[in-house]
């Protein structure tokens, strides 16, 4: 008898048979524990959440005003995830924040911005103050490939600040004495001389001595520092929401300028005809460009967007915790069943699944990448970080910052944003479809992100898998099994018998 392999619990099919169990949220079941031989750290958390774009870990922060802009999405893909920069703002401001992104980490910098030896040490203060760096080339004739005369640097212009300092020219205070390397290096041996150097920059250079490439010292240390960053190209990858709506192709023509990797149709219900036609219109005017379609949680939904041409679906309606669609609109799904039902129906066409909302520990990434996600997408649990837009306040010794869904009518009163995603711009009077609140201070999304990693790290080495792929293929296998849990099995699993008790969750 022992040599016979046992079974307990459920398949994943028969625990989301909706005639038996009606619908499920993340904390009416758990995964069983599995055989571990092998540690955490062997874990794999690759993922793809389109049809080519491979992230390295399974986060995504939400198109929220109070969620994603620059310095969320920066962190975001520098520690393996993807940040989906919102739209409740103008063209030019969401433009410039996709920017920004796109130029915080460079390989090989195939366009820096260059200045002529006429320019002045006050075009490149501006240039500081406007972009944040102030290492530029001069070139003959202030262009991509002319010839290299020399870089100006921050020493070079540190004490140069006063009024009649500005005037000077560039040529004046200019370094001129520069280490260079050949047009057709290879990127890692670029590396090694610009390592060496200890300069801050290396100018590539072809037989004529003209600029036609810059290598910076700042990339590398990035590239040492983030060794999970996700990135195209040498470049962060950089995801932005866009309502379905006719204007918004103007929208999206700025943003593809600006250097987009992934789009995201913004909406409550995705099943429409205007989130179809804009599907399509992407994919012929930009077929290179990746598209997430959404969101939806029923099969028929996805069915529509997929055959429209949706590179990825965002499954979720009315489970975030600020959203009230389910309690206003009588719409929705639990987020559970629409996670499993519409992954495995997606999974036919290769198409990926993101779980958008309801994620609010460890424990439910791991839940949502076992029915069959390839990421989820967070809001609540990443606003209070450092990174999130907004001040912090203090409420009763507390912390905290502004946290609200994009249906309030505080985001719909800020931008048209919030009106587009719920077809009500036109409306005479606003229904609410998100609440307005607050959350605690959780410190740098750096920090926190780790933690996220090693968590499901463990989860992953509890139930016996060693990567996300690996989990899904057992799932639907019947592999790895599952147990519905009463109320009072979800009391028993949490913390219970306490006088009182400190939850620390990360050091």
């Amino acid at each position: 008898m022992l040599n016979t392999p046992t079974e307990d619990g459920l398949a994943a099919v028969d625990l989301f048979d909706e005639k038996v169990a009606g619908g499920l949220t993340y904390n009416d079941f758990l995964i069983l524990p599995g055989f571990i031989d092998f540690g955490a750290d062997k874990v794999s958390l690759d993922s793809f959440i389109t049809k080519r774009t491979k992230i390295r870990t399974p986060f995504m922060s939400s198109p929220m005003d109070t969620v994603t802009e620059t310095q969320m999405a920066i962190h975001m893909a520098l520690n393996g995830g993807l940040g989906v920069i919102h739209h409740n703002c103008s063209i030019q401001e969401q433009a410039d924040m996709v920017r920004q992104v796109k130029k915080f980490e460079n390989g090989f910098i195939t366009d820096p911005l260059c200045l002529k030896p006429t320019d002045t040490v006050h075009k490149v203060l501006e240039i500081k103050k406007n972009f944040g760096f102030c290492g530029i080339p001069i070139t003959e004739n202030g262009k991509m490939h002319s010839k290299l005369l020399g870089i100006v640097t921050r020493r070079d212009i540190d004490f140069l600040q006063g009024t009649s300092d500005e005037t000077k020219l560039l040529s004046e205070v200019m370094t001129t004495n520069l280490i260079t390397a050949n047009q057709g290096i290879s990127y890692s041996d670029a590396q090694v001389i610009l390592s060496q150097s200890k300069k801050g920059k290396l100018p590539i250079v072809d037989k004529d001595h003209n600029l036609t490439a810059l290598l910076a010292r700042s990339d590398l240390i990035k590239t040492r520092d983030y060794p999970w960053a996700s990135t195209v190209q040498r470049q962060l990858l950089c995801a932005a929401a866009i309502s379905t709506h006719e204007e918004d192709k103007i929208r999206l023509e700025a943003l593809v300028k600006a250097g987009l990797d992934v789009v995201i149709l913004d909406s409550s219900q995705g099943n429409s005809l205007f989130q179809i036609g804009m599907i399509k219109f992407i994919k012929k005017t930009y077929p290179d460009l990746e598209v997430i379609a959404g969101n939806v949680v029923t099969t028929e939904q996805a069915r529509n967007l997929i055959a429209a041409g949706a590179d990825g679906l965002r499954i979720g309606m009315g489970s975030g915790s600020i959203c009230i669609t389910q309690e206003v609109m009588a719409c929705g799904r639990p987020q559970g069943t629409a996670v499993f039902k519409v992954a495995q129906y997606a999974r036919q066409f290769g198409v990926p699944v993101i779980a958008d909302g309801g994620i609010a520990n460890v424990g439910h990434i791991v839940k949502a990448c076992a029915l069959g996600a390839s990421a989820v997408m967070m809001g609540g649990l990443l606003a209070g970080t450092t990174e999130s837009p907004g001040a912090y306040f203090y409420d009763n010794g507390k912390r905290l910052k502004k946290y609200r869904g994009m249906g309030s009518l505080d985001a719909m009163e800020k931008g048209d944003a919030a009106g587009k995603r719920y077809f009500s711009e036109g409306d005479k009077v606003k229904v609410a479809q998100g609440v307005v609140g607050s959350v605690v201070d959780k410190g740098s999304v750096k920090k926190f992100l780790s933690y996220l990693t090693t968590g499901v790290q463990h989860g992953l080495q509890d139930i016996g898998v060693q990567s996300l792929e690996d989990l899904r293929d057992k799932v639907s296998s019947g592999e790895v099994r599952f147990q519905k849990r009463s109320a009072s099995a979800q009391m028993e699993g949490g913390v219970h018998g306490l006088h009182s008790y400190e939850k620390r969750l990360f050091s």
